[in-house]
C-alpha cells in the first residue's frame, strides 16, 4: 500500500539551498584559518647591516588654534614664545618641517594672524590649513 502525494509528473522548481550555504560557510571559516596561520608566517633572523640609518624624526607639527585662543602644538598647550621656541627646535633638527595649521571656526582672526606670522618669522617653508573636515564629524 504505497501512499501518494501529489502529481509526479509535475516538475520540481524548488532547490534546496541550505546544504550549499552550509559547504560554503566551512570552507570560508576553513579559509579564514588558514590565511590567519600563513599571515604570522616563520620567525626569521634579519641581518644586520653596517650603514643602516635611524628612524627620521617627525617631518610635521600640527598646530592648533582653540575658540578660546589658545594655542597648542600636537595636542601640547603651550604660549606663543614657548610655540616658537619649539618651532626653532623643530626646524634646527628637520629643515623640511611641514606645519598644519588647524583652526576653531570660531577663533579671532587676530590669533591665527599672530601664528601665521610667527611661523613665517621662524622660516616654515612648508605651512598648510586644514580649511574643513570630513562629513561625518571626523577630526
Amino acid at each position: 500500500m504505497a501512499i501518494q502525494i501529489g502529481d509526479e509528473d509535475k516538475p520540481y522548481n524548488e532547490i534546496n539551498v541550505t546544504p550549499m550555504i552550509d559547504v560554503m560557510l566551512v570552507l570560508l571559516i576553513i579559509f579564514i584559518l588558514l590565511t590567519t596561520a600563513a599571515v604570522q608566517g616563520i620567525k626569521v633572523d634579519l641581518p644586520s647591516a653596517s650603514s643602516s640609518k635611524p628612524l627620521e624624526a617627525q617631518k610635521s607639527r600640527v598646530i592648533a588654534v582653540a575658540d578660546d585662543g589658545s594655542i597648542s602644538i600636537d595636542a601640547i598647550p603651550v604660549s606663543l614664545a614657548e610655540l616658537e621656541s619649539q618651532l626653532r627646535g623643530s626646524m634646527a633638527t628637520t629643515p623640511d618641517l611641514a606645519v598644519i595649521l588647524r583652526g576653531d571656526r570660531m577663533v579671532q582672526y587676530d590669533k591665527v594672524m599672530q601664528v601665521l606670522d610667527l611661523c613665517s618669522k621662524v622660516g616654515v617653508a612648508s605651512l598648510g590649513m586644514q580649511a574643513t573636515r570630513p562629513p561625518g564629524g571626523g577630526a
